[in-house]
């Protein structure tokens, strides 16, 4: 099969390497997935460069997250609830841009019969990252004021379809005016570019004076934000996409009562497991009231060769909601 293939740390995705390699072999409890998508992230960058908390064994084949359909099941009573032939999502912390990957069982799941696989692989990361964060961390209410940071993002998209599901008011904060129309289809009932030096003050304009409610922060913008938070105010961090992690003046965050908390999804699997189903559950009820509908960026990147191109589309935040590579050279053709 073809995968990119990472030998030493790399001084950008640019040189990323496509190479001819065995089809793995699943184990017991573990899927063979013949890939259709793969859903492109900021870390694909960070890791192929040693700069991620994860540093994988040379050789690895990067990507975390992809879509596919089932080749090969295990042998174990978890892995028969998957057959050859079913469309399945999910993440593996490598081996995605492959035309094959092996994954362990419990972290695939049944694509909804709503949503396509370009769809489906951008959703096991984005959307229960944002969940966790808007129910199980800040708590929104119906009626609250949720600013959503980067919303055109993967992340970004996905909070505002779900604070909007949540009946919360939101404003979308965007890097530019371009990006307006494609948040406001998701929901957002109000649009504001980040970069603009007064944008604190056009949220407390919106708000009447209040301030809002949550502040969901995948960028790095807490100090800013606390400008124009309410009286107590929850703020969540996500991450760090501006690259530069704040330091924030305590006596800001005890002023206007504020909490402030992080969410790490992925941990959840170790500390909290038995939240795992619970969001779940709700994301896939979300999914099938039409409440959620993942964005996917257009065009999508034909080609394993052609993943250099999406990393570079993000890291120069040319995009929105969901970058897709696909490791077939060209669309299948419609019949």
């Amino acid at each position: 099969m073809r995968a990119i293939v990472v030998k030493n740390w790399l001084k950008t995705p640019n040189d990323m390497e496509v190479k001819d390699i065995p089809i793995p072999v699943p184990k017991r409890t573990e899927l063979l997935v013949k890939v259709d998508s793969v859903g492109a992230n900021f870390f694909d960058i960070l890791l192929v460069q040693g700069k991620y908390q994860i540093k994988p064994a040379f050789p690895f084949t990067p990507g975390a997250e992809f879509s596919g359909t089932v080749v090969r099941a295990g042998e174990t009573a978890d892995t028969k609830r998957f057959k050859p032939g079913d469309r399945v999502f999910g993440s593996n912390p490598t081996g995605a841009y492959a035309e094959y990957i092996v994954v362990p069982e419990h972290q695939c799941f049944h694509v909804p019969g709503s949503l396509s696989f370009e769809q489906a692989a951008g959703l096991y990361i984005t959307y229960p990252t944002s969940y966790a964060a808007l129910v199980l961390r800040a708590k929104v209410a119906a009626g609250e004021w949720v600013l959503v940071h980067a919303a055109a993002g993967g992340v970004g998209v996905a909070a505002v379809q779900i604070a909007k599901s949540l009946g919360a008011r939101v404003i979308a904060a965007v890097g530019s005016e371009g990006k307006f129309d494609i948040i406001k289809a998701q929901g957002a009932d109000h649009c504001i570019n980040y970069r603009e030096p007064d944008w604190t003050s056009k949220v407390l304009e919106i708000t009447g004076g209040k301030g809002v409610d949550v502040v969901y922060d995948p960028v790095g913008l807490v100090e800013k934000s606390l400008k124009c938070i309410a009286w107590n105010g929850r703020v969540v961090v996500v991450g760090f996409a501006a690259g530069n992690i704040e330091k924030i003046a305590a006596n800001r965050i005890l002023l206007k009562n504020v909490a402030v908390t992080g969410v790490h999804w992925g941990a959840y699997t170790k500390h909290e497991p038995e939240r795992i189903p619970e969001v779940w559950n709700a994301l896939f009820e979300m999914a099938e009231q039409g409440k959620i509908n993942p964005v996917v960026y257009d065009p999508i990147f034909y080609g394993l060769e052609n993943a250099k191109a999406a990393l570079k589309a993000i890291a120069n935040r040319e995009t929105y909601g969901k970058v897709i590579v696909k490791p077939a050279s060209e669309p299948a053709p419609k019949l």
